[in-house]
């Protein structure tokens, strides 16, 4: 019955890269956006923007908007 030897150095480095590993992924899936994706959102904040100013109301004070 022989004991096999470990080395610990190796041993925390392959523990330490597959945890980096994992929270990579965690954020690729959690950020990671196609360039696609970012353009069509970019736009859709665009339109909402400008529908928002559309709907303000102009009080007629000094061009104030509040």
């Amino acid at each position: 019955m022989a004991a096999e030897i470990v080395n610990l150095r190796k041993a925390r480095k392959a523990r330490d890269r597959i945890e980096k590993e994992k929270r990579a992924e965690e954020n690729r899936i959690k950020f990671g956006r196609t360039k696609a994706e970012r353009e069509q959102l970019d736009a859709n904040n665009e339109l909402a923007g400008r529908r928002l100013e559309a709907h303000k109301r102009d009080t007629g004070e000094d061009g104030d908007n509040s």
